[in-house]
């Protein structure tokens, strides 16, 4: 297949978006994969910040950080993402350059436990004013669940309206899949 499935699409922009030396953000830490990602990308000089609810996903994450000697460029937040603004030092808003959501719930967790519309959207609010010009914010849309369908509805009316002055937006998408496959939205700051 040359087209690229969706996880390395997601990938491939923030490889784009992200460089050594930057601030990165994992708005849904999970069980780390896209934190180590990140923290590879970012390098020595540069950090991360993760954010997830669940203890056991930032104890997953901690771990993998870990066994690869990266967790000196990590802080991790047992926080909701909604609480991005509190906890990233002002010295580092306006200098985000990449940021990814891995929407729905913890795979292998408690499936009750999902992200929901209206804190994503404060997040997306708070990190769009976080990043600094061409950064940008993947979101991983998994909506093969009521509340995925819920949040899957509101995000798009949400970026659908995002002022095309103040951003890019693009939906990549298989659409002849079954099962609710998942997709991704991209907002880029423009300059």
């Amino acid at each position: 297949m040359k087209l690229e499935r969706i996880l390395p699409f997601a990938k491939t922009l923030l490889q784009k978006a992200v460089s050594p030396g930057d601030i990165a953000i994992d708005a849904t830490v999970g069980n780390g994969h896209d934190t180590l990602f990140l923290a590879d990308l970012v390098g020595p000089t540069g950090k991360v910040f993760g954010f997830d609810i669940q203890q056991q996903a930032l104890v997953a994450c901690k771990e993998k950080l870990t066994n690869q000697q990266l967790d000196d460029r990590v802080t991790l937040f047992l926080q909701g993402h909604e609480e991005v603004r509190n906890c990233i030092p002002a010295e580092s808003q306006g200098k985000v350059s990449g940021a990814i959501f891995n929407l729905g719930y913890l795979p292998g967790g408690d499936k009750s436990i999902v992200t929901k519309p209206d804190t994503t959207i404060v997040a997306i609010e708070e990190i769009l004013d976080m990043l600094r010009p061409e950064g940008i914010i993947v979101l991983v849309i998994y909506h093969g669940h009521s509340e995925g369908q819920i949040e899957r509805d509101r995000l798009l009316s949400y970026v659908e309206n995002l002022d095309q002055n103040q951003a890019h937006v693009l939906k990549y998408q298989f659409l002849n899949q079954k099962n609710h496959a998942p997709f991704i939205i991209a907002i880029e700051k423009r300059a």
